[in-house]
């Protein structure tokens, strides 16, 4: 096999992987944005998940199983909202809490009814024949699936709306010093509702894009630690879009490695390969200097206006 067949078979392998990683870690990016720590992103890809799995599997609709990921996905981060933003509870202990409550519901709604595994349409890969000419990258391109585009090109929009917009200004002052922001006459309460409504959505997106674009069918287990991952890849790309995007390439192009090594009986040993993915997020994050970090000065902290202690 040459060099351009091996990349073009590691891209198909990565490409699937990176999507749901991308489309979580994104929104939980504006969520630390703007100062609030979602641990519960998992148990919203569960929900998300099953919603778009549930409608597909009932009435064939996957577009319309998608919408509804998306809306579950924004009343789950709704709920985190009030929990966290009104409330002020502790916003690890309150992720924790969903991320338990979405794959509890998920679970048992999908074992009550529908029992066990079952295959569904899904979303069909593109056919785009005019691509495949392209070097390297030709055949995997002309065969993606549509929600594969509207993830990657999702990172220079969420670029543009962090950085060039007056909406992306607010979201950046509100995690960094929100009584300044509050001040200035910027509801802090409303854009970290915002943002964690945002973030609920995307998250709902990528379980519905592992159930209906990538495996078509529906387990307990389909997300599979990424919504954990997800968060891990925020700080990787130091709260950056185009950063998030590189770890979440970075981790699927790593994990694609380990199961074409196992796919061609590479002589490497089996255990090694599946933790190279996890082991290289780990060591870029504690080898990454300290100076660099932009880490919101909010980020985890709940606001009260009355409190100026």
């Amino acid at each position: 096999m040459g060099w351009e067949s091996l990349f073009s078979v590691m891209l198909a392998a990565a490409v699937p992987m990176a999507v749901p990683l991308l489309l979580v870690a994104l929104g939980e990016m504006f969520d630390q944005r703007a100062g609030l720590f979602n641990l519960g992103a998992e148990g919203i890809m569960m929900m998300g998940a099953f919603a778009a799995f549930f409608i597909d599997l009932k009435f064939h609709m996957p577009w319309l199983g998608l919408a509804a990921a998306l809306a579950v996905g924004a009343l789950l981060g709704l709920l985190l909202g009030l929990v966290c933003i009104t409330f002020k509870a502790r916003q690890g202990i309150a992720g924790i809490g969903l991320y338990m409550l979405g794959w509890g519901i998920s679970g048992t709604l999908f074992r009550v009814y529908v029992g066990g595994p079952t295959p569904v349409t899904g979303i069909p890969a593109l056919r785009l024949d005019l691509l495949r000419s392209v070097p390297w990258v030709g055949s995997v391109l002309a065969t993606l699936s549509p929600m594969d585009y509207v993830a990657f090109a999702l990172i220079p929009l969420s670029s543009y709306l962090l950085f060039r917009t007056s909406w992306g200004l607010k979201v950046r002052a509100v995690g960094t010093t929100p009584r300044a922001a509050d001040t200035l006459g910027i509801d802090v309460s409303r854009v970290r509702y915002q943002c964690v409504i945002l973030a609920g959505a995307f998250a709902g997106l990528a379980g519905a894009y592992l159930s209906v674009c990538s495996a078509r069918m529906f387990a307990d287990n389909i997300t599979a630690g990424r919504g954990f991952i997800a968060v891990a890849l925020v700080y990787f790309g130091r709260w950056s879009p185009w950063g998030v995007a590189g770890g979440a390439v970075l981790f699927s192009i790593a994990a694609a490695a380990q199961r074409l090594i196992q796919f061609y009986g590479i002589k490497f040993p089996y255990e090694l390969a599946l933790i190279v993915p996890y082991v290289l997020v780990i060591l870029v994050l504690a080898l990454s200097p300290n100076r660099r970090r932009v880490e919101p000065a909010a980020l985890g902290k709940a606001y009260d206006r009355e409190n100026r202690g």
